[in-house]
């Protein structure tokens, strides 16, 4: 009986996610194409890439070999005509930005066989929408994973309205063979995890400016009551304060519904360029180096 030949993967963007989903496709055995239009991006995520390997031979996860043999199935590309030759599955992780991801659909659909499956992994933008960009509006699909991708098991499968049901299968299929667990789901705004999590953050906010609670509180609650890791103020200095601003307008546009409307603290916050843990501060200071989790000075009691 042949074997089955391995999907050629590429990835379009060597940012946070695009780092973390070429991480989790090279370990588990795929050919990976990294592409971004930076050279020192791209170092610095093979980089990253290395340093999360290293921690799991740490934890015993993985051996020195299986290290080794995972950072040589990436190879890195500026070129995005060279990076996409002759793949499977394309990923494309650019920043969440609309104009942006249709201009790199346009040409990916120049680019690459029109057999080739091209998955966006926006959290909140319209897959039918990214989809209308090319001429195989059949062969686009959303593959929305979580941060970090190498640790969190969820993929959202988004099936965007010509999405052919063949596609939907071999993604589905991909996801689970690189150790996740895929959810599929319908291409409306938010899809469901952040049509569920952003308003709860922006709850959050609200309850935050109107002097109901303080950070700690409102933190410490949802964790004690609702069984959350992390309280939605700190998820929120996680994720971003600019993204969860961006998906916030994405779901009032959408849905022309008052109740996603943004709250006007978070986007003072993200005027004033507060966006979390990426500058720094948000609801909570993040020093190098220190774990301790301080209440920014902006909303001590």
């Amino acid at each position: 009986m042949r074997r089955q030949r391995m999907m050629k993967i590429a990835v379009i963007g060597a940012g946070t996610m695009g780092n973390g989903i070429t991480h989790v496709f090279a370990q588990a055995g795929y050919a990976v194409s990294l592409i971004d239009v930076s050279q020192l991006l791209l170092d610095k995520a093979i980089q990253t890439i290395t340093k999360n390997l290293d921690r799991q031979i740490a934890k015993g996860t993985i051996t020195e070999n299986q290290k080794n043999a995972a950072l040589a199935n990436i190879v890195a590309h500026t070129d995005m005509a060279e990076g996409v030759r002759d793949t499977d599955v394309v990923i494309e992780a650019a920043t969440e930005n609309l104009a942006l991801k249709l201009k790199i659909f346009g040409e990916l659909d120049r680019l690459t066989p029109p057999q080739t499956i091209l998955a966006t992994n926006t959290s909140s933008l319209s897959i039918t929408k990214i989809a209308a960009a090319t001429k195989r509006p059949q062969q686009v699909i959303g593959m929305h994973f979580m941060n970090p991708v190498p640790m969190m098991k969820l993929v959202e499968i988004i099936n965007g309205y010509a999405t052919s049901p063949d596609v939907t299968q071999t993604v589905v299929d991909l996801a689970q063979k690189v150790g996740k667990v895929p959810c599929v789901v319908k291409d409306y705004p938010g899809f469901t995890l952040n049509r569920i999590l952003i308003p709860m953050i922006n709850e959050a906010v609200w309850i935050l400016q109107e002097g109901i609670a303080g950070v700690e509180e409102i933190d410490t609650i949802m964790k004690l009551a609702a069984a959350h890791p992390m309280g939605p103020l700190q998820l929120a200095d996680l994720i971003g304060l600019d993204i969860c601003l961006s998906i916030l307008n994405v779901l009032h546009e959408g849905f022309g519904n008052p109740k996603y409307a943004p709250c006007p603290l978070l986007v003072n916050m993200v005027t004033a360029g507060n966006l979390g843990v990426k500058s720094g501060e948000g609801f909570y200071v993040y020093t190098a180096g220190s774990k301790d989790l301080v209440v920014s000075s902006r909303f001590g009691k």
